[in-house]
């Protein structure tokens, strides 16, 4: 990579704009970047940074800070353009940073965005654009110099003063910045990785042993007394031998238990052989005892048969007499049912008579039915005036049926007559009423254009009025941040101040007789230096410069706090303001926005537009409504003005039905008159008959059943009187007196039959040989027995509850003792893993008894990567140092600490190798500047071999005597074999004349400016 112009405008302290041609300056390969302090040497140098990477080195563009220049004029824009040759491609990239400026409409300041353009130049083409987004840009030119911009300000910058801590710094400092430049967060992930699979691994193994654990115990409960007898040894998750101690103890529980269930058989069979002994001789008692019982309830039936005999003799008397009347019931039955027939017909004769008139009171049955007969004619010839009848009622309803039409066609013309008048008014106003709808839904479309960005603005007011009370507490604390920060850094530089005063006396205290000194080399110490008063050691200034950075980091967290606040609120007034006269917000000094419309004005607003928004909105969501109306207005206009029309020809046509109608009722009317004689109507004459013919049909016939019902009596009486003779009784009444009903004779003969079951069934009881036997034994005693037998069954229940639980615990020991040794076989793999990877994690980490140095892998790495760094910075420092001095790396562990990244300097002089702590001001300066170089070597091949042809050193160089600076610029100078240009920064005179070609950096009361000298003479 290699620069070639670069031009800075209002930036930092350069008021205008500044060019340097970086051409020019490399021409002689060296070249010298002074100028008097704060004129502005390190910004040419952010400027670089700036335009590669869009940002400056370090803490040097904290958030809250610009990087405009506070000379510049109004006007004037400040940018960065930086012209560059990297990877055979000539870039121009141009920057702006965030700026304020006049806002284009109203009065006040707005912030202005940051930008970028990125152009290449193309020999047959000129200049072109590439693009114009920071991250694209951004990406381009990372990987085009293959280097961050931590890295490329480590490498190409070379920070003097950093190196010179690095020198000094314990390893784990070191491995902080190698592991920036070298990337080895790979190596740190794996150390991770595998300390999280050794804690996983170790979580599985933990959880297996657990669950053995947890199993053991089960075990020791489904073991139960043989548990006891053998109690589960003590096991903790993690041990070695954990899974073997618990199978050797499952087994003896499993051995317990079965020399349990053992003997719980035996006792099993003893209890059901006393049991059986017991169950026999309770049936044996219960047999004894109900057989003399038996016995006993045999002698007391027939006791009682003995008694009933004469009451059985009287039923079977009566039942014999009672069988012989029942031949004469079917004579007696058709008496009765013939005595019942006649006096029914007697009973409807005399009632049919009552209805009869006087003269027909005896009629016979032949003059009643030749008077029905006359009836009959007469009805039948009125069939045709009954037509007539129905037909004059039809017409009757016919002409209310037009009178009603007629009526109901009337109130239709009229109340059609009525709504037709109000007509035209009632379509206007529907009219109107579409066209109110149409408008209030132009009026809510507007409305609802207006009402979101107001909601917006009201949204973004108050997020303003919440970040201008915090943008005024961020103030607050950055003043006290910075003016911590200040006393911080004053009480340090008081305590380095004294420190130096008395550093030969802090020098003196490690003088060791007979050892060289440090400083004149002696080694004789005759008068050592003593601390004086308030002599300030190492760590009390070490402690005040860690004070300092934390002041100085707690200044930037509030730098950064409240540029976020002052940059969202900026963000929110404009939002507040938008749409408003001067839509961009007026910025007020010191990056505060001035307050626009008020959280209640837009409120109020917000709800006004809402307000009539909501009433539009209504308006217009009857719009269909309204067009609905109208329209069922206008059809039911049509169908009136139809239906009116057909009325009236309705009417018309109703006048000649009338007349028709009228003329056909008064012919019918002349026949009726005739027809209905005495009565109201055809209709009633014609009941009048139908009765008459009833009355008469029904005397005729109850006198032709009571003649029938007089013979059939006679006839029954003839029939009894001698099946009563045949029967032997002597007359009817006694064969009555003595018939039984059907359920008198079921009771005497099942009466009858039960005495006679009952003495065969005593008969038989009384000849059973072994109820008599039974009877004269002792009395039976069978709760005795029950007794003996309860105690037996309650004994048996008890073994075989015991056989139970012991089957049960063997079953579960079994069960639990296969799931044990499953889970121990399962958990053989995992515990070879989990052995695999915590060896591996403790080798990496360094906790391993294997890894001797207890050296961490990123740490190994980068230790390779120092020890190439110090190869290459002593190829270039035993130059500097006349061959005296050679950086070596070391790996030896001091302290306790872990080893790898130490650093130590080996004196030819002294054939010693020693820290480089020790080394003097001078020594430290070209061992930390061949300690850059190097690394800016190492760094290089690191990302890829990409070629830096432009070098910057920082200051140091008045701590060099003239032939060390002699030695130390001869080396600068070789670096022009690689065609590489070198720019040192530094405020040593004789650098001025050594140097023929400079950049002068001048503070002038209007801004900076920078001058070149060359070999020949000035140049602006």
């Amino acid at each position: 990579m290699r620069l070639h112009r670069l031009a800075i405008t209002a930036f930092g302290p350069f008021g205008a704009t500044q060019e340097v041609d970086f051409d020019a300056l490399s021409s002689a390969g060296l070249f010298l970047l002074h100028g008097p302090t704060g004129a502005g040497k390190t910004s040419v140098l952010d400027a670089v940074c700036y335009g590669l990477y869009g940002a400056v080195p370090g803490a040097r563009q904290s958030p809250g800070t610009s990087l405009r220049s506070d000379h510049a004029p109004e006007g004037l824009t400040t940018e960065v353009r930086l012209e560059l040759t990297v990877g055979g491609r000539r870039l121009e990239v141009t920057r702006r940073p965030a700026q304020p400026r006049r806002k284009k409409k109203g009065t006040g300041l707005t912030t202005e965005k940051a930008q970028s353009w990125l152009r290449e130049y193309d020999s047959g083409h000129g200049w072109r654009a590439l693009s114009r987004s920071h991250q694209e840009i951004g990406e381009e030119l990372s990987g085009l110099i293959g280097m961050s911009r931590e890295q490329f300000c480590q490498v190409v910058l070379l920070p003097q003063g950093d190196f010179a801590r690095f020198l000094r710094a314990d390893a784990e400092a070191r491995g902080r910045l190698l592991g920036r430049l070298f990337d080895t967060r790979r190596f740190a992930a794996v150390e991770e990785r595998l300390a999280e699979l050794r804690r996983g691994a170790e979580a599985q193994v933990r959880a297996g042993d657990e669950k053995i654990i947890n199993l053991a115990q089960r075990i020791a409960q489904a073991a139960g007394p043989a548990g006891r007898e053998w109690p589960l040894p003590e096991a903790r998750p993690g041990e070695p031998g954990l899974a073997v101690g618990v199978l050797q103890w499952a087994a003896v529980a499993r051995a317990g238990a079965r020399e349990r269930l053992t003997v719980a058989e035996g006792a099993v069979s003893a209890a059901e052989s006393r049991q059986a002994a017991a169950r026999r001789a309770l049936e044996g008692e219960r047999e004894l005892a109900r057989l003399q019982l038996r016995y006993e309830e045999t002698r007391d039936r027939a006791a009682a048969l003995e008694a009933g005999r004469p009451e059985r003799d009287r039923c079977e008397e009566r039942l014999r007499r009672a069988r012989k009347a029942d031949l004469v019931a079917p004579a007696l039955d058709m008496r009765d049912e013939a005595e019942r027939a006649y006096r029914a017909a007697s009973e409807a004769r005399e009632h049919s008579r009552g209805r009869l008139p006087a003269d027909l009171a005896e009629a016979g049955a032949e003059q009643l039915a030749t008077m029905e007969r006359r009836f009959r004619q007469e009805l039948g010839e009125l069939t045709a005036a009954r037509r007539a009848e129905r037909r004059s009622a039809e017409i009757d309803a016919e002409r209310t049926a037009v009178e009603r039409q007629s009526r109901a066609d009337d109130e239709l013309i009229q109340d059609t007559g009525h709504w037709l008048a109000g007509w035209e008014a009632t379509r206007r106003g529907l009219q109107e009423r579409v066209e109110d709808a149409q408008e209030a839904a132009t009026r809510a479309e507007q409305l609802a254009g207006r009402l979101a960005p107001a909601r917006r603005r009201l949204e973004a007011a108050r997020r303003r009025d919440a970040l201008a009370v915090e943008a005024e507490t961020a103030a607050r604390l950055l003043s006290d941040a910075r003016e911590s920060a200040l006393a911080a850094h004053e009480h340090w530089l008081g305590l380095r101040e004294r420190r130096l005063r008395d550093i030969a006396a802090e020098l003196a205290a490690g003088l060791v007789d007979g050892v060289a000194c440090a400083v004149c080399g002696s080694a004789e110490h005759p008068d050592p230096a003593r601390p004086g008063d308030g002599h300030v050691d190492r760590a009390t200034e070490e402690e005040a410069l860690a004070a300092h950075r934390r002041s100085e980091a707690a200044r930037t967290a509030a730098e950064q706090r409240i540029a976020s606040v002052r940059e969202r609120l900026a963000v929110a007034s404009a939002e507040a303001a938008e749409g408003m006269e001067g839509a961009e917000e007026p910025v007020e000094a010191g990056g505060r926005t001035a307050a626009g419309p008020s959280v209640a004005e837009l409120d109020a607003l917000v709800a006004e537009l809402g307000q009539e928004h909501a009433r539009a909105h209504r308006l217009a969501g009857g719009t269909h409504a309204a067009r609905e109306a109208l329209d069922a207005a206008e059809r039911e206009h049509a169908d009136r003005l139809d239906q009116c029309r057909q009325a009236e020809r309705r009417a018309a046509a109703r006048t000649s039905q009338r007349e028709a109608l009228d003329r056909e009722q008064a012919a019918l009317e002349r026949d009726l008159v005739k027809a209905r004689g005495a009565s109201a109507t055809v209709a009633d004459h014609a009941r009048r008959l139908e009765r008459r013919m009833g009355l008469l049909s029904e005397a005729a016939e109850a006198v032709r059943t009571e003649e029938d019902a007089a013979q059939r009596r006679k006839e029954a009486d003839d029939r009894l009187a001698d099946a009563a003779f045949k029967a032997g009784f002597d007359t009817p009444e006694a064969a009555a007196e003595t018939l039984l009903t059907d359920a008198g004779h079921r009771e005497l003969q099942h009466r009858i039959d039960a005495w006679q079951a009952e003495a065969a069934a005593v008969a038989d009881r009384l000849a059973e040989q072994d109820a008599r036997a039974a009877a004269e034994r002792p009395q039976a005693v069978p709760d005795a027995a029950r007794t003996a037998y309860d105690t037996s069954e309650r004994l048996l229940r008890e073994a075989g509850a015991a056989l139970a639980a012991a089957r049960e615990r063997c079953s579960e020991l079994d069960r639990l003792s296969r799931r044990a040794t499953e889970e121990v076989r399962a958990l053989g793999p995992l515990r070879r893993e989990y052995e695999r990877v915590a060896r591996l994690a403790g080798l990496t980490a360094g906790t391993s008894a294997d890894n001797e140095r207890k050296m961490r892998l990123e740490a190994y790495v980068l230790a390779a990567r120092l020890e190439q760094v110090a190869a290459a910075a002593t190829a270039r420092l035993r130059k500097m140092s006349s061959g005296r001095y050679t950086l070596v790396h070391s790996d030896a562990r001091s302290g306790g600490r872990r080893a790898g990244l130490g650093l130590h300097v080996v004196d030819s002089w002294t054939g010693r190798e020693r820290d480089t702590a020790t080394l003097s001001g001078g020594e430290t300066f070209f061992a930390s500047l061949a300690l850059a170089l190097g690394l800016a070597d190492v760094v290089t091949d690191e990302a890829g071999g990409v070629r830096l042809d432009t070098l910057f050193i920082d200051e140091g160089f008045g701590s060099l005597d003239e032939q060390t600076l002699d030695e130390v610029l001869d080396v600068l100078d070789s670096l022009r074999e690689r065609d590489r240009s070198v720019g040192i920064v530094s405020h040593v005179a004789d650098l001025r004349r050594r140097i023929p070609v400079q950049l002068e950096v001048v503070k002038e009361r209007h801004g900076s400016a920078v001058r070149h000298r060359s070999a020949d003479g000035l140049s602006d």
